[in-house]
């Protein structure tokens, strides 16, 4: 009797093995859904990087209006009677102990 109980235990361990260890098993599964997962994520960010680039295209094809910008922003340029004004940060003032009391240094 106990062969036959030792036997069906045995049996039922190696059905069970494809199951959860095998080539489809539900470890691999979970694993690969969550590939998919992660998959689908990044799909999602490169589409809406996708459609922005084709929004950008279309401006560039139609209007004039996104050329004169990036021309502006890239290279600098001004229109015709214009004028260009830079304003540059204040320089950063430091204070030093020295002997002679606070030294200020530019930076």
């Amino acid at each position: 009797m106990r062969i036959v109980i030792y036997s069906m235990l045995v049996l039922l361990i190696a059905i069970q093995y494809p199951l959860w260890l095998g080539k489809g098993g539900w470890f691999k599964v979970y694993e690969m859904e969550k590939q998919v997962e992660l998959q689908e994520a990044k799909n999602s960010l490169l589409a809406l990087r996708n459609a922005k680039l084709a929004g950008d295209v279309k401006d560039l094809k139609d209007g004039t209006r996104a050329i004169e910008e990036r021309a502006r922003a890239e290279h600098g340029l001004i229109k015709e009677g214009e004028f260009f004004v830079q304003i540059l940060p204040a320089e950063k003032v430091t204070l030093i102990p020295s002997d002679d009391g606070l030294k200020s240094v530019k930076q």
